[in-house]
């Protein structure tokens, strides 16, 4: 079946397509050499929030940067910690993963976003949502968990994505197998620019021997809606 047919379900998931071009997420291939991986990373979170670990400070500096009411896209949204905050914080947010059972997790312990399956490479997202978006947060490793060959276009999606003076804000670590100069070559084949460039998200300093890089990306070049995608 065409994972794009797929009618939403009862807990409000809209399906998109799983899987840009043949190039299978490094996601995709943990979940299918171990089916219960979803289920233990949801768990595993809903563990640490229940013993009351901090699990939002990626969406706090997001709502920090952001203007009241704005419209931000949670890229990689997983369980729905960050898209929940945001929410609960007054934004309009949209929150896309490939993983539905990361996302039935997130209509449960955190409703209120739109939430989207899809590959970040491929999405449509919902007509009746927003097309551009003021922030654009994309953590946990997710870019290193993207197929190599999707990385680039899916920063291009980012810029598209961006409304004018938009940021994207991303987070990875070093050691992951995307080196920042790679990231950084991409990004701005993909007409983004680095603004600015933190180790951690609670804003230490970038170094030459940082293993963690926090990044905000502006378009730099004037934004263009991704295919199919009206500007609003």
């Amino acid at each position: 079946m065409d994972p794009r047919s797929i009618a939403p379900t009862s807990l409000g998931v809209r399906a998109a397509a799983a899987v840009a071009g043949g190039l299978r997420s490094r996601w995709a291939d943990a979940t299918a050499a171990n089916p219960d991986h979803s289920r233990w990373y949801v768990e595993r979170f809903r563990a640490l929030a229940a013993s009351g670990a901090d699990l939002v400070g990626e969406a706090r500096l997001v709502d920090a940067m952001a203007p009241r009411g704005a419209t931000i896209l949670d890229a990689g949204c997983g369980p729905g910690r960050h898209a929940g905050h945001l929410h609960r914080a007054g934004h309009t947010v949209v929150g896309v993963d490939l993983d539905p059972i990361l996302l039935e997790a997130a209509e449960a312990d955190d409703p209120g976003p739109t939430y989207v399956v899809g590959d970040l490479a491929a999405v449509e997202l919902p007509a009746e949502g927003p097309q551009r978006f003021d922030l654009i947060l994309c953590a946990g490793n997710v870019l290193t968990f993207l197929h190599p060959g999707t990385r680039r276009p899916v920063l291009a999606r980012f810029a598209g994505w961006l409304a004018e003076g938009g940021r994207a804000v991303v987070g990875f670590g070093l050691a992951r197998g995307y080196a920042q100069a790679d990231f950084e070559a991409d990004a701005a084949a993909a007409g983004l620019a680095v603004e600015q460039r933190w180790s951690t998200w609670d804003l230490r300093p970038f170094s030459a021997s940082s293993e963690f890089l926090v990044a905000v990306l502006t378009a730099s070049a004037p934004a263009t809606a991704p295919a199919g995608a009206d500007a609003g």
